[in-house]
């Protein structure tokens, strides 16, 4: 897979940059100048030099949540789920622990983008095999 893209409201890249960049920790790149033009944002995460997520926020007129639609990250050990879920809280974001132990072999946190978009953060759960 190369990217998932989820929508926002024209003119809402700094709250897709504070959300994705800022709260989440993904790095903003460059969009190709062939779609610049658009409007978005596009984040990636990487491991040392290999990117291993790519979202692109796009803009969409009549723009509508997903609401059970979602990107899924997942971070190294529980130690960062938690450090992650803690900065999205103090944000502000809607966010939840309700599934926290739902999936087998992981443990997740649910929250939604400050469209209302949902995202998953999850983890493998220590000794899961």
């Amino acid at each position: 897979m190369h990217h998932v893209q989820v929508s926002m409201p024209p003119g809402s890249e700094e709250e897709a940059r504070a959300f994705y960049a800022g709260t989440l920790g993904l790095k903003e790149v460059n969009k190709p100048p062939s779609l610049a033009d658009r409007g978005g944002c596009w984040f990636r995460a990487f491991d040392g030099e290999v990117v291993v997520a790519e979202i692109h926020v796009g803009v969409e007129p009549g723009f509508a949540p997903g609401k059970k639609s979602h990107p899924a990250f997942v971070v190294e050990s529980v130690a960062r789920l938690e450090e992650l879920a803690a900065g999205i809280q103090a944000a502000g974001f809607d966010f939840s622990w309700e599934e926290r132990y739902t999936f087998e072999g992981y443990e997740r946190f649910h929250c939604r983008d400050p469209f209302g978009n949902r995202v998953e953060v999850l983890t493998p759960r220590p000794g899961a095999s």
